[in-house]
């Protein structure tokens, strides 16, 4: 069951990339971003993806570039998520057959990053647009869209967030800080993934 929960670890190293890796899968998440302004970002890409590239989406998060998608893809990275609407990553992305999540906060840029031919749109940051601003674009983008939200989200309100139309979350600091270890993020994910499986919806 793979559920719609993206693990962002900012700050992880290359050294630990595996051993977390495995720890937040086994947890039950199976979407990793790995942000481009951690330490050598695309090591741990490479890692990461060497140890569980088939039974999890891995990636990269804070791209701006689409040389920085290129660095993505040769590190064996699936994933594109970015903090703005950018049309050429998001192009570069879908040529190269990846994932393409744009960070997008207005109408106008949720509806230009689908039209470039984005999977899928990162509300960011969520906590600023609000559980009423979700609702309000809910009720004019296409049904289908997927719409995941990244900053002020987590267990405590997972269910509130649903209900007004996302799909999705991101979650940062929430499960992953430098210096945590290996067992303090699985019980950190264990307890995402519980509250994500026992909300309605």
């Amino acid at each position: 069951m793979s559920r719609p929960l993206i693990a962002i670890l900012r700050g992880i190293k290359p050294e630990e990339a595996e051993d977390i890796a495995i720890a937040i899968l086994e947890a039950g998440i199976d979407r990793i971003e790995v942000p481009l302004n951690s330490p050598r970002p695309f090591e741990t890409i490479a890692v990461m993806s060497k140890a569980i590239g088939d039974r999890a989406l891995i990636g990269a998060g804070t791209v701006l570039t689409i040389e920085d998608v290129n660095k993505v893809h040769q590190a064996g990275g699936k994933l594109v998520v970015s903090p703005n609407y950018d049309e050429a990553v998001i192009k570069e992305s879908k040529r190269l057959g990846m994932q393409s999540w744009p960070g997008v906060m207005t109408p106008t840029e949720c509806f230009a990053a689908l039209a470039a031919g984005a999977d899928g749109l990162k509300i960011f940051p969520a906590n600023l647009v609000g559980v009423a601003g979700i609702k309000a674009y809910r009720a004019v983008l296409p049904p289908e869209t997927d719409v995941f939200a990244v900053g002020g989200a987590g267990p405590d309100n997972f269910g509130e967030w649903w209900a007004a139309g996302v799909t999705g979350f991101g979650i940062g600091t929430a499960l992953y800080t430098p210096g945590l270890s290996v067992e303090d993020v699985r019980a950190r994910a264990e307890t995402m993934v519980a509250a994500f499986d026992g909300m309605d919806r």
